[in-house]
């Protein structure tokens, strides 16, 4: 923009003062950008007209561009004349003031040459006059158009030619400063009224609208740059100089539109044309909100009109318009989304408001829901529409995640009008495919689980099946179906329901009328019998479920009667108990498995309170007596109830009690407790049930315990002590193994278990003698007669007292041999004879005992003196016998023959020097036995004489030639120096002195 100063005259006071703005708009001469009070706390008003699918167009009222100016006689004198008028008066005037001036000038001068002069002065003021009324064109230009701009009703409406008729009627260019100020103002004073306050959103036409007046204004695009970046700095200083909070929001948000609509007028030229960051100090990011924010707003305020009858032409026009407010695709899906979402929330708070209303409004409320319905199958086919690429973003099924009913809160209110719906779509009776899928897409915009839209159906579905089931039934529908369960799949066909909750309603409907018929009588009748199989064959239901709710309705009340037989006691169990026992067993139609399974649930809940007081009591008798007493309970109570549950005056014999078939026959004629406590035909008294018993209730450890307790009993009797801390032992007969039988039975106890508590008993009674007896663990022949003896007294079988002497033997024995090892006072040949005798060495005897016995046995080798080596005795029979590993003996054998060979020529020497010939003679066989153990080079020494001497005493001993050249070799010595020691060791004894003096 060119700069344009504002003037103004120079003298203030004269009459030709004249001013190109209104009095309010004067300003000292500074160009348009700078001047401060240009458009400061101005606010104007903007009419609105709405239409149905077009945005708002804003209608700007001329009093935005202040009154009319008034031009002055000069002015209105230029006014009144045309361009060519106006330069045939200014010439005119010039030429008639020339010749004025001559003539003047020759009146009152006299001579030409005052003619001349006076003419050149009234020439100069023609001119000046001529200069003065052209000069004044360009402002006449500048107040014509604001007064034209002022006239007109909408000056949105305003022409280009109109502007190009008023600076042609004047002869003026657009360049021209005074005119294009005037056109900078009003383009200023336009934009600023377009742009709403700043609590306003814009309505979307203001660039339109702001591009078309500059358009018609004929401005260059840089020049209306200056004139928002000058408005943009008004803002900024309102911004500074105001202290209001709620003032500086709305200046900002001012600010925040004026950039977003500049953006869009200057297009791709803003980037240079309007250098936000540069003079105002706005970054990037901050340009990208706002154009990110207001695109937000325009796009949100031209959803509004969108309503749920969407038409293509519309979501085509949303698209456009998107990209006009260059709003993001995702941004544009998002509030597009929202849109949507909140037109469906309308419907559903109708839809709740009539529900929750104390008036019927089913239908209304459905109408709502359908409404829902087809707006979502709308978007649903809008979204695989073929244009669907030039639609707006963001079309497609509707969601309420993130809206009014989104929540814990607001899913109860969601559930009704779910459940609403699914009731009318199953008023006719049966579900359509059409309801399905509607109830499915509701589902998926309520956002209901699955779990929770089918527990609804199915509770809705559940009543409708009742009562279509219900009037089949009552019609005979049923009855006369040619197949029931091919009537009961249609329906649930017909209903889309569950075939398997179909069967839990007939288990129902059968368990109600079960303890209808129950309730009033204690038992079934024939006829409650007969109707009860109707109902069962009518519904289809399998013989399984109905012995199950038998057993559980009926089984409660039998678990009565049964509970109040037991509690009876032992001396209440009479006739009228066991009349009512049968009647409820009987007369409840209960099986015989059903019957003594309840039965033995309540009894042996009293055996096991009789186990725990047994368990509680603080001695062996006492524990005795509880046991009894759940004996005579069995006996008494437990056996006759047993009896009237079966139906038979006696209980049968216990399986066991007939004819024990025993894997050993032995064991019970060898043990004289188990011989007495063994059941036979001859027992006197009638059988006692062991049906019930506590196998499953108990461990085998437990089972075992008490019945050894009450055996101890027998076998001990019964201890009372008395004063002084003594005690009397009553000696008992064999009729308490007869209990202890029974005891074994209710504990659940196989033969195996008895045989074994019996003969744990008997081990553990011989074992405590026996240890005495062998305390040293020698096995004489005296012993042995004293342990059998022992072993006949506590009725042990014989191959059981043998196990037994025989650990205790081994564990003496084991101790001794470790003993003996550890001292060294056991070798080789011994362990072998007591594997020869049986003896297990190996277990006796730790590994690392017999290691060490190898070792020691190697080591006695090689010190034997007779160099001797046998590989197959040391690296074979050795580590045989001892049993430790081959490859590890030798590696023993190997390294103690190393350490050996050299010790054993220190040794030898050390006896020459001590004279002892025999000790060398040894120290050297040594020494050739680790040599056929590990091979070895010849051996040095730091004193040859000394090997020679060696060697001389071994030549005097006669050994075997192999070993003679083998210490020859060992001993480094030469075949001449061993000629003449032969030499001189076959001289005799004569020669002692001489070979003494040699040697030493």
């Amino acid at each position: 923009m060119n700069p344009s100063i504002i003037r103004t005259a120079t003298n203030p006071s004269s009459p030709s003062t004249t001013t190109l703005l209104p009095p309010h708009f004067i300003c000292t001469p500074f160009p348009l950008r700078q001047c401060k009070t240009h458009f400061r706390r101005r606010r104007y008003k903007i009419s609105v007209t709405r239409a149905s699918s077009q945005p708002p167009v804003a209608v700007v009222k001329s009093d935005v561009f202040g009154d009319k100016r008034e031009l002055t006689g000069v002015q209105s004198l230029v006014a009144a004349m045309s361009p060519p008028i106006r330069i045939a008066s200014s010439a005119l005037i010039f030429s008639a003031a020339v010749a004025a001036g001559y003539g003047l000038g020759i009146r009152f001068g006299g001579s030409r040459n005052s003619g001349i002069g006076g003419a050149v002065v009234l020439g100069a003021a023609g001119a000046g006059a001529a200069f003065a009324l052209n000069s004044c064109v360009p402002e006449v230009a500048a107040a014509s158009l604001h007064n034209y701009v002022v006239g007109c009703d909408d000056p949105g409406a305003l022409k280009k030619e109109d502007v190009e008729a008023i600076a042609n009627k004047y002869g003026v260019s657009k360049q021209n400063a005074a005119f294009n100020a005037e056109l900078c103002d009003i383009y200023g004073k336009f934009v600023s009224a377009v742009l709403p306050p700043g609590g306003e959103d814009l309505k979307g036409d203001e660039v339109e609208t702001i591009i078309k007046f500059k358009q018609s204004l004929g401005i260059d695009d840089p020049e209306a740059a200056s004139v928002h970046m000058e408005i943009g700095k008004r803002i900024t200083r309102q911004r500074l100089e105001t202290g209001d909070r709620d003032a500086d929001v709305d200046q900002r948000r001012a600010f925040q539109k004026l950039l977003y609509v500049s953006n869009l007028v200057f297009g791709q030229a803003s980037g240079f044309l309007l250098p936000w960051k540069r003079v105002l100090k706005v970054t990037d990011a901050q340009v990208e909100v706002a154009v990110r924010d207001n695109a937000q707003r325009l796009y949100a305020f031209r959803l509004k009109s969108i309503a749920q009858d969407l038409s293509v032409s519309q979501l085509i026009s949303l698209r456009e318009a998107q990209l006009l407010y260059r709003l993001s695709d995702e941004l544009a899906a998002d509030i597009f989304s929202e849109h949507t979402r909140k037109l469906v929330e309308q419907n559903i708070s109708t839809a709740l408001n009539l529900l929750k209303s104390r008036t019927k409004a089913g239908n209304r409320v459905i109408e709502e829901l359908d409404k829902i319905l087809a707006f979502n199958n709308l978007l649903i086919s809008l979204k695989s529409h073929p244009d669907s690429s030039r639609f707006a973003r963001g079309v497609g099924p509707v969601s309420l995640v993130g809206g009014e009913y989104d929540g814990d809160r607001k899913i109860d209110d969601l559930k009704l009008l779910y459940r609403e719906y699914v009731t009318d779509a199953l008023a006719g009776g049966l579900m359509e495919e059409k309801k399905l899928a509607a109830l499915n897409q509701l589902r998926n915009i309520f956002g209901l689980g699955r779990r929770e839209a089918e527990s609804i159906a199915m509770e809705v579905t559940s009543q409708v099946y009742r009562k279509r089931l219900q009037q089949a039934v009552s019609s005979g529908t049923l009855a006369a179906a040619a197949s029931k369960a091919a009537y009961l799949q249609n329906l649930c066909e017909e209903l889309h329901f569950d075939p398997h909750k179909a069967v839990e309603i007939h288990k129902e409907i059968y368990r109600k009328r079960l303890q209808q018929l129950v309730a009033d009588k204690g038992e079934l009748s024939d006829q409650d019998v007969e109707t009860l199989e109707k109902i069962q064959i009518s519904l289809c239901i399998p013989k399984e479920t109905i012995d199950a709710i038998h057993a559980d309705i009926c089984g409660s009340l039998f678990e009565k009667v049964v509970k109040e037989a037991i509690a009876a006691g032992v001396d209440g169990y009479d006739a009228e108990i066991q009349k009512s026992v049968r009647k409820a067993a009987f007369g409840l139609r209960l099986t015989r498995e059903v019957a003594m399974s309840l039965a033995s649930k309540a009894v042996r809940k009293i055996f096991v309170s009789y186990i725990q007081r047994a368990r509680a009591a603080g001695s062996r008798t006492e524990s005795a007596k509880e046991l009894k007493k759940m004996i005579a309970f069995n006996s008494l109570v437990v056996t006759e109830l047993v009896a009237d549950i079966k139906g038979e005056s006696t209980p049968e014999e216990p399986t066991k009690t007939e004819e024990l078939q025993m894997e050993d026959e032995q064991e019970w004629d060898s043990l004289q407790s188990l011989r007495k406590a063994r059941p036979s035909k001859d027992t006197k008294g009638k059988p006692v049930q062991t049906e019930i018993n506590l196998r499953d209730d108990l461990q085998e450890r437990d089972r075992a315990d008490l019945y050894k307790t009450y055996l101890l009993f027998c076998l001990t009797g019964q201890v009372t002590r008395i004063p002084f801390g003594a005690q009397i032992t009553t000696k008992k007969d064999d009729s308490e193994y007869v209990l202890l039988n029974q005891l074994g039975g209710l504990l659940g106890m196989s033969d195996k278990e008895i045989v074994d508590v019996h003969r744990s008993l008997a081990e553990q009674a011989f074992r405590q003698e026996a240890e005495v007896i062998l305390a040293d663990g020698q096995l004489t022949k005296a012993r042995m007669e004293q342990l059998d003896v022992l072993q006949k007294n506590v009725g042990l079988p014989p191959q059981y007292a043998k196990n037994i002497i025989k650990s205790i033997t081994t564990t003496k024995l084991s101790a001794a041999l470790e003993t003996a090892v550890g001292r060294g006072r056991l070798n080789i040949k011994e362990i072998r004879d007591l594997k020869e005798n049986g003896v297990e060495v190996d277990t006796m005897i730790s590994e690392s005992l017999r290691e060490s016995l190898f070792k020691k046995t190697v080591d006695d080798i090689f010190s034997a003196g007779t160099g001797e080596f046998d590989e197959e005795e040391l690296y074979q029979k050795i580590p045989k016998d001892l049993n430790i590993d081959p490859e590890k003996a030798k590696g023993v054998v190997l390294e103690l023959a190393r350490t050996r060979l050299s010790n054993s020529l220190i040794q030898a020497v050390a006896l020459l020097r001590q004279r002892n010939h025999s000790g060398v003679v040894n120290s050297l066989n040594n020494m050739l036995a680790c040599d056929k153990a590990v091979p070895s080079t010849p051996l040095s020494w730091e004193v040859p004489e000394e090997l020679a001497d060696l060697f001389l005493v071994f030549v005097k001993s006669d050994p075997a030639d192999e070993k003679r050249s083998r210490i020859q070799y060992l001993l480094n010595i030469s075949d001449s120096t061993a000629e003449a020691l032969e030499a001189m060791k076959d001289k005799g004894s004569s020669n002692d002195k001489v070979e003494e003096e040699f040697v030493f």
